[in-house]
């Protein structure tokens, strides 16, 4: 029954790519990071409703200029930074320990048993690099593209894996196919939401 849980998976993040564009952004993000006081204001009287939010206007002003000074680090200053080594080996230790789930999907595609470590170690590599790849690039693009883009490209990766899980049989190529698509799931899924 794996293959409705999957469909499942693609089916909520088809209504939440629905709603997206109803959404604002984060008034801290547009205040903070873009510097859309005018912004802020607007997506906090459509987050909350009509009122007077000037207290939290003005906190959000404090905290601007609290890290005026403050250096935004890219990906390898934060590696490089040992108070954020536990953090880092948790998500590590987490990101390791989900490779042991998922296994059944490169059984039902077909591929020998031999294989199935490496690309599940090559599933690992997928979302290291998307980690590091959304990490530098949310800055230069916001939230809402990348959850777009993202939500997109899932549900499109979703009908082609569908496709050729069910090809598999036919073809022998379309495992290879498989494994490939699982792999831009996991990426678009990291870029993305």
């Amino acid at each position: 029954m794996w293959n409705v849980l999957l469909s499942f998976s693609g089916l909520v993040a088809l209504i939440q790519l629905l709603f997206l564009p109803s959404f604002p952004e984060s008034p801290p993000y547009l205040l903070l990071q873009k510097g859309d006081k005018a912004g802020c204001l607007k997506a906090m009287k459509q987050l909350w409703g009509e009122g007077n939010y000037q207290t939290e206007f003005d906190d959000l002003m404090k905290e601007k200029a609290v890290t005026k000074g403050t250096k935004i680090m890219n990906v390898l200053e934060v590696l490089k930074e040992p108070s954020v080594y536990p953090q880092l080996s948790t998500m590590l230790l987490l990101l390791l320990s989900l490779q042991l789930c998922g296994l059944k999907i490169f059984q039902t595609a077909n591929l020998h048993e031999s294989i199935i470590p490496y690309v599940s170690l090559g599933v690992a590599i997928s979302e290291l690099i998307s980690i590091i790849f959304c990490s530098s690039i949310i800055d230069r693009f916001g939230r809402r593209i990348l959850l777009w883009g993202g939500y997109l490209l899932m549900a499109l990766i979703l009908v082609l894996l569908e496709t050729s899980l069910l090809l598999s049989d036919q073809f022998l190529w379309m495992r290879y196919c498989s494994v490939i698509l699982i792999f831009l799931f996991i990426i678009a899924y990291g870029i993305g939401p």
